[in-house]
């Protein structure tokens, strides 16, 4: 009977929760846990359980040191066209920034070495950030160049543009070819973008040619998928007539 009443507790909680984002803005700050147990009159552990199942769906947002607010509505990026991340936040009227983790000149893996189409005997520069829009992290970010692009590296990679750096030597980013893909976050990475673990990750990985062709990064990037969306748009393949006439027709299976 206890655990009964725990569990309909929670649900009190996690309905009132649900009402107060339904009806607030983005950004806005909802009580936190002692408050939530305070008012409730229910253990923390009670009232954290309500807030983390607003948190899976993507409606508030926790921020380390700062509390638990209203998430924001998912930032959708149109196909078709080659931005980066200054760029398109700044379009966007939002302050991009990064969180610089690494630097580091090393030799490429298999996965680079085959994007990059160089030998696993040359170096490449690896950078590691944190992209933020707001000061709110949306992805992480490995890139890794080729090694003329090296000097790139000496510009501000925290508050300036790569993509800037590379024009400035040269090396004018041109053209892009990219794949998507899903998974879990670790428990490193949701420390890192302050989500839960286990959180999905849209991870996009797209390699970038600059005016003469030349291949000169390889990006991986790992977003929230509840704060990054990419909009897809197809056309369907027309199917003729004929195709539909003369496709063998299977014959149907009885069960025995």
């Amino acid at each position: 009977m206890k655990k009964k009443k725990s569990s309909s507790r929670y649900q009190e909680i996690e309905s009132w929760l649900r009402e107060l984002v339904s009806k607030g803005v983005p950004g806005e700050l909802i009580p936190s846990e002692v408050e939530l147990a305070g008012r409730f009159n229910v253990s923390r552990m009670t009232a954290r359980y309500a807030v983390m199942n607003l948190l899976r769906e993507g409606l508030v947002d926790r921020r380390r040191g700062a509390g638990t607010f209203i998430a924001s509505h998912p930032l959708h990026r149109r196909e078709g066209v080659l931005l980066s991340f200054t760029e398109d936040m700044k379009r966007r009227g939002l302050k991009p920034s990064s969180k610089l983790i690494s630097v580091e000149t090393q030799r490429p893996s298999k996965e680079d070495a085959q994007a990059l189409q160089i030998p696993q005997t040359s170096e490449i520069i690896v950078i590691k950030r944190i992209r933020l829009a707001d000061d709110v992290p949306l992805s992480i970010e490995r890139v890794a160049l080729i090694e003329r692009c090296k000097a790139a590296t000496e510009y501000d990679l925290e508050l300036g543009s790569l993509h800037d750096a590379l024009r400035n030597l040269g090396a004018v980013p041109t053209l892009a070819h990219g794949w998507l893909s899903a998974r879990a976050s670790s428990a490193k990475e949701a420390k890192l973008l302050q989500i839960t673990a286990n959180s999905p990750l849209l991870v996009e990985r797209r390699v970038i040619e600059d005016q003469d062709g030349v291949l000169i990064e390889f990006t991986e990037t790992a977003y929230a998928a509840n704060r990054y969306v990419v909009d897809i748009k197809l056309n369907c393949a027309p199917v003729s007539v004929a195709a539909f006439r003369d496709a063998p027709i299977a014959p149907a299976r009885i069960p025995s």
